[in-house]
């Protein structure tokens, strides 16, 4: 009953005023809670991608600082966009993709991004398919891609987003790790991150679709050293945290509903900061269940690393795992839009249902981010790659990664995909992607191709395999 409440308190925590004026620490205190807070921050505030996962483009060059002024963005790309079908099903289909983007920043004030791809269809469908592809907007949630991205407020820890989830991860990453809400190529939402500070709690609470009843969650981060003996030079270093995360299943297709929260220690054991850069190394350990679910549960403890400079964003963690009674960490993961529907695997059942086998795995994730001017730039990467890794005792692997580069003064850019899960097993599920980005005329004109697989949920739960190519042109006023 007392884990219930819990949950039920963090799930209304957004609309408590996390985000009231506090008194500043010192400039070298407020630069550390900036560093250490921000939620994944880089790969939330990239540009979102279009179906398929395309490469980052660059953000509107405003001057940093405070004398930075409004700067503005107007793109317009065309390309056919041909849907293929795998294994005999479906047929193929054509698509004159247009994609007009407006975008306006004003930094460490808002960021707006509108746009949305609009499909008219060429060739293929079934009779009497409509003009406009009716599974783009066929529901209320599909309206939200028409923000591509919306900030209010700076860095952390009190900012509001809105926009697509690629990749995100709530705080302790235990309940949810590089998660994407676009893994439904026929659902498009919005979702929402909300974050801020009431010394000694930091708080962030995110929704997968703003406009759905879909996934809704929250992590509490209780600063131990600031609550039991005052504020520290150095805050953050000991801190316990609860998650809940619950998941309606109303939106982009019905599915049985989940709970899941998880409780979570971290202590800081290497701390350095100098004009170069930082280092961190930190322990964390903590455990989990499904409430109302006896016997299901799970333990965690590893350790993460983050190395940091003008140039290089590095960040490790290595953690060993414990999964008992259906329990599993990371549950709300890049594959749980489909998975919702139907596990990868021999078990051809929802996640909510599916039974998960006891036993132990190893889960690794590495991310970087290089660049050789400079990282102060969001988008501008001569090189990002992200990829978790999960080792099963039973014999299963997961693996999702991306990678992406910058050639050629940035005139040439170059991103793959891919995602594996259930390596191993009968079922197993695997995607991929990639993008070429080429400008030319001066950098206003440029060429675009993508292409890779897709799945589709079906009624029947079983997802229908299918591919997508695309090449076209695009035209913008980014340099």
């Amino acid at each position: 009953m007392f884990m219930r409440w819990a949950i039920m308190l963090l799930l209304v925590l957004p609309g408590a005023g996390w985000a009231e004026e506090i008194a500043s620490l010192e400039d070298s205190v407020a630069q550390e809670e900036a560093l250490l807070l921000e939620p994944q921050g880089d790969e939330l505030l990239q540009p979102s991608v279009d179906e398929g996962g395309s490469t980052p483009e660059e953000a509107p060059r405003t001057p940093s600082g405070s004398d930075a002024r409004w700067a503005d963005r107007l793109s317009l790309e065309a390309t056919p966009w041909a849907l293929l079908p795998r294994g005999g099903a479906g047929t193929d289909e054509g698509f004159l993709q247009l994609h007009l983007r407006w975008e306006v920043v004003k930094p460490g004030f808002l960021q707006v991004e509108l746009g949305a791809p609009v499909r008219l269809r060429m060739w293929g469908g079934e009779a009497g398919s409509s003009w406009v592809r009716k599974e783009d907007w066929d529901e209320l949630s599909d309206w939200g891609q028409v923000v591509r991205n919306l900030m209010v407020g700076g860095d952390a820890p009190d900012f509001v987003w809105l926009g697509a989830l690629e990749s995100y991860t709530l705080l302790s990453g235990h309940l949810v790790r590089r998660y994407d809400n676009q893994g439904n190529p026929d659902y498009h939402p919005a979702g929402a991150v909300v974050t801020g500070m009431l010394r000694p709690l930091y708080v962030e609470a995110f929704a997968s679709d703003v406009l759905g009843a879909r996934l809704l969650g929250a992590e509490v981060v209780l600063d131990m050293q600031h609550f039991l003996v005052g504020r520290r030079p150095s805050p953050m270093q000991y801190t316990l945290a609860l998650s809940a995360v619950h998941d309606w299943g109303k939106a982009g297709g019905t599915s049985e509903p989940m709970t899941l929260a998880h409780l979570d220690g971290t202590a800081m054991l290497v701390r350095r900061r100098d004009p170069e850069g930082g280092f961190e190394l930190q322990a964390n350990a903590g455990w989990g269940g499904r409430p109302g679910q006896g016997g299901a549960w799970g333990a965690v403890a590893g350790l993460g690393a983050e190395y940091l400079t003008s140039r290089m964003d590095l960040r490790a963690r290595l953690e060993g795992r414990l999964q008992r009674g259906g329990f599993r960490q990371g549950a709300f993961g890049p594959d749980y839009e489909l998975a919702r529907f139907q596990v990868a695997g021999p078990t051809a059942l929802p996640q909510a249902d599916a039974p998960f086998p006891d036993g132990y795995s190893a889960y690794g994730e590495v991310i970087l981010s290089w660049d050789a001017e400079s990282l102060g730039v969001l988008g501008q990467r001569h090189l990002r790659l992200t990829m978790g890794t999960e080792v099963f005792s039973w014999g299963r692997l997961d693996v999702d990664g991306r990678l992406e580069t910058q050639l050629l003064h940035r005139d040439l850019s170059v991103g793959v995909g891919g995602l594996a899960v259930g390596a191993g097993q009968p079922g197993a599920r695997y995607l991929a992607s990639a993008q070429v980005r080429w400008r030319f005329v001066g950098g206003k004109l440029y060429a675009v191709g993508q292409g890779g697989t897709l799945l589709f949920p079906t009624a029947e739960g079983t997802p229908r395999p299918g591919a997508f190519a695309s090449v076209g042109l695009g035209v913008d006023n980014a340099r």
